[in-house]
């Protein structure tokens, strides 16, 4: 990744990265056009029930013809890098096969376009939409996934390879599989312990694979982007405790040692029980190739207490007295980013890091409050920033090689099981008429830009 900003005295380091992500499925709508074959989600989101109020991202922002606008409010801002991904039944419509010209050339267009304006794209090659057509073939719980993706990062990295530089393999492979194979709300919808830990491994090998496809066929470099939570204990209850080092196991630690160690930890075993496949050393060799960045998402920690409803971990969060929530019921904590950047400094050693999500779903007003015509007031939005960006220049301050920042999100869009209910982005979205209003979050975040994060928390948003 790029500089695109000068260092000012006390800023942030040379070369630091600002940016701003998002989604396929959540952003771009036209799920079907030109060519393209259905996703999971697609699938997923027209099945009656599963979706609050029976929202889909059939139109979502309409980023797929409205992508010069939303480039052009990039530029406004000031941003250095996009980072979005790449739908892989857009490309591939059956999954594997058959290539789609029509869905390459739109990324190409997105790319030429985000070059254009000085904006560098960093494309992640698999956000949670796998094509409809490779889940009826088992999706991750195949084995045969890891040569799909490999053949997919294949396809992409040849046909953009030479105008990116920046890659990652998988975003959050934690969320895929406790949402769809644990606790049955993102697809395939299932419920089951044995499930969860095969497509766990899986979707590892088919990061692997990824890596060595891109090493075979493409430059620049390649990550992995995992969503962290520091797990701390709600007492010094020893039933707490242990239930602590169960969650950071299962939600922190499962991926990242997997994938920069070439291990498990040890608990996972006893937690799945019968239920913990057996992983040949050739396939912890597949997983563990080496990569050039890992990306962190972080949006909250968790305060963790024994419980024995909650499936497999034996744990679940305990609220937290006087602490602020969001529309997510996520508590805002900036020290969980700072400690968990350290953290991982601290147990992998010193890899290059981006904060590749960050960001807060908010009850955010109609345009114009203030009195200023056409800026969403979101102080408490503003706020959370601040405070984050802060705790990231507290990290560096301690050592962390950490490159970049990237908010969640661009735009208000689709989320998921939320549908349109939760609201992340700088940009405020209408739905009934596609228009995008910035925020007043979105103003900070451009003189922060603007200042290189120098003097972070004196900058005033202006209109």
């Amino acid at each position: 990744m790029s500089a695109q900003t000068k260092r000012a005295p006390g800023a942030f380091p040379e070369g630091f990265l600002w940016g701003a992500a998002t989604s396929a499925y959540q952003v771009e709508g036209s799920p079907l056009a030109d060519g393209a074959g259905p996703s999971n989600w697609h699938r997923f989101t027209h099945r009656p029930g599963t979706i609050l109020n029976g929202d889909t991202g059939d139109v979502a922002c309409d980023h797929y013809r409205r992508y010069p606008e939303d480039i052009g409010s990039m530029t406004a801002l000031g941003l250095g890098a996009y980072r979005f991904s790449i739908s892989w039944s857009r490309v591939m419509p059956e999954g594997r096969g058959r290539v789609n010209e029509h869905g390459l050339a739109f990324y190409a267009r997105l790319v030429d376009a985000l070059l254009a304006a000085g904006i560098e794209p960093v494309v992640t090659l698999f956000h949670w939409d796998l094509p409809a057509a490779l889940e009826d073939l088992g999706g991750w719980l195949n084995r045969d996934c890891a040569a799909w993706f490999a053949d997919y990062t294949r396809v992409v990295v040849q046909a953009l390879g030479d105008r990116v530089t920046t890659w990652a393999t998988l975003n959050e492979p934690w969320v895929v599989v406790d949402a769809g194979y644990l606790h049955g709300i993102h697809p395939p919808g299932h419920r089951s312990r044995a499930e969860t830990a095969l497509a766990a491994h899986h979707l590892m090998r088919a990061h692997g694979a990824s890596v060595q496809a891109f090493r075979a066929h493409g430059r620049g470099r390649i990550g992995l982007v995992v969503n962290l939570e520091p797990k701390y204990p709600a007492s010094d209850d020893p039933a707490d405790v242990a239930a602590t080092e169960r969650a950071d196991a299962y939600f922190n630690r499962q991926f990242l040692d997997a994938a920069l160690l070439g291990r498990y930890p040890e608990s996972l075993a006893r937690l799945f029980e019968g239920d913990w496949p057996a992983h040949p050393a050739e396939d912890m060799a597949l997983i563990a190739q080496p990569i050039d960045w890992v990306g962190i998402n972080y949006y909250t920690r968790g305060v963790m207490r024994h419980d024995d409803r909650e499936p497999l971990t034996r744990a679940s969060k305990a609220p937290v007295a006087g602490a602020t929530y969001t529309e997510t019921g996520w508590e805002i904590y900036p020290d969980g980013l700072r400690d968990m950047l350290v953290r991982v400094t601290r147990d992998y050693g010193r890899i290059p890091l981006y904060v590749t999500e960050n960001g807060a779903a908010l009850d955010d007003p109609l345009p114009g409050p203030d009195g200023i015509a056409g800026i969403v007031d979101d102080p408490v939005r503003v706020a959370y920033l601040r405070d984050h960006l802060r705790a990231c220049r507290e990290a560096i301050a301690e050592g962390v090689d950490l490159r970049g920042y990237f908010v969640w999100s661009l735009i208000d869009n689709f989320e998921w099981q939320n549908g349109y209910s939760k609201r992340f982005g700088l940009l405020q979205l209408d739905r009934a008429t596609q228009r995008r209003t910035l925020k007043r979050s979105a103003l900070f975040y451009r003189d922060v830009i603007r200042a290189h994060g120098a003097s972070l928390g004196d900058e005033v948003a202006r209109a």
